[in-house]
């Protein structure tokens, strides 16, 4: 990886803001993510961030921290928090920022235990593909210290695949339609090309329940998208 998500959010971090990052995935066309999005305050972030936020308990992890902005938000709210990515460009900001904890390290790496741990923007994403859900489902599940939760969000991407009858026109013989190709640049760079997990809400829960996992939908929003909080 060349970490062209870290060098964006460092450049707009450090006053060298000039363009926006460019994303697409295997079934959707290039779309922009605009760098101060990713800077937002806890008034701008969606209602089921907010939510989730809301719901944190104890001592928590934030998975996929990117430039900081849950963390920091629970800081300031006096919770003991640990920022992780595998950005080194994402953490370097999320120190910048003032978040006290935050380390280059992947999920499945990380071996401590937590009352919370947060997984927004699509937190089903690091799970990659459909074969992997169960190994990071146990991992996350062995991160939870008694009586703790894992809070989650993704979205049923079944609706890119609708035609206008009404009718879906997925490929039977291919994966699970949420499993994606992602891609992305910035400045002219291109990323190498990522997996990544769109994960609907049945999917996710009888995934859970085969590994012991309690699996509550919290929260539907606007757009297909949901929160669950797994324990």
């Amino acid at each position: 990886m060349k970490d062209l998500f870290g060098k964006a959010l460092l450049d707009y971090q450090n006053g060298n803001y000039s363009e926006d990052i460019i994303t697409s995935t295997s079934i959707s066309d290039e779309d922009v993510l605009p760098i101060p999005y990713l800077f937002r305050d806890y008034k701008d972030m969606p209602k089921l961030e907010k939510h989730a936020l809301k719901l944190c308990k104890g001592s928590v992890l934030d998975v996929g921290c990117g430039s900081g902005n849950h963390s920091l938000y629970l800081q300031k709210k006096g919770f003991d928090v640990k920022a992780i990515d595998i950005s080194e460009g994402a953490i370097e900001v999320t120190k910048q920022r003032g978040v006290n904890n935050a380390e280059v390290v992947s999920l499945l790496d990380e071996t401590k235990t937590f009352d919370t741990v947060l997984l927004l923007m699509n937190g089903t994403g690091i799970f990659q593909d459909l074969t992997q859900v169960s190994k990071y489902l146990s991992h996350l599940k062995s991160l939870l210290k008694s009586g703790g939760q894992i809070l989650i969000d993704s979205s049923d991407i079944k609706y890119m695949y609708e035609d206008e009858d009404g009718g879906y026109w997925m490929d039977m013989n291919a994966g699970y339609y949420g499993e994606l190709d992602y891609f992305l640049s910035y400045k002219d760079e291109k990323e190498v090309p990522m997996k990544w997990l769109y994960l609907d809400f049945e999917t996710l829960k009888l995934a859970c329940e085969s590994i012991g996992l309690q699996c509550e939908l919290v929260l539907k929003g606007e757009h297909f998208d949901y929160l669950a909080r797994l324990s």
